[in-house]
């Protein structure tokens, strides 16, 4: 059974930063495939950042240098790092995992992933 748990979430002031973080149990990170998706109320699901088991990182347009996605294999978990927060990254943030390998741009899909954790809510006030 694998299990995904975020926190991290909050209230935050536009410009700020949070880092988000999200434990697995029941599969290593180091040898998964994991990625970050939001939601915002009225919107589909979107796609964050990915992270393969080599450590290639994929980033959204709308996040590119602003997040950043890490992993520590002794906590088993994977973090997303958020600077320059805006009033537009509001959502829910749900963590994922994919137990095969990414091919071509399929991390971006949210079907294309087995295992979601509950979210965790982030509210950017202007």
């Amino acid at each position: 059974q694998v299990q995904l748990v975020e926190s991290g979430g909050g209230l935050v002031q536009a410009g700020g930063s949070l880092r988000l973080s999200c434990t697995a149990s029941g599969r290593t990170v180091s040898s998964t495939n994991m990625g970050w998706f939001r939601q915002a109320p009225g919107k589909e699901r979107e796609f964050v950042v990915a992270i393969s088991w080599s450590s290639n990182t994929y980033y959204a347009d709308s996040v590119k240098g602003r997040f950043t996605i890490s992993r520590d294999n002794a906590k088993n978990t994977v973090y997303l790092h958020m600077n320059s927060l805006k009033p537009e990254d509001t959502a829910v943030y749900y963590c994922a995992a994919r137990r095969s390998g990414f091919s071509s741009r399929d991390y971006e899909v949210s079907s294309a992933y087995n295992y979601w954790g509950q979210g965790t809510q982030v509210t950017v006030s202007s």
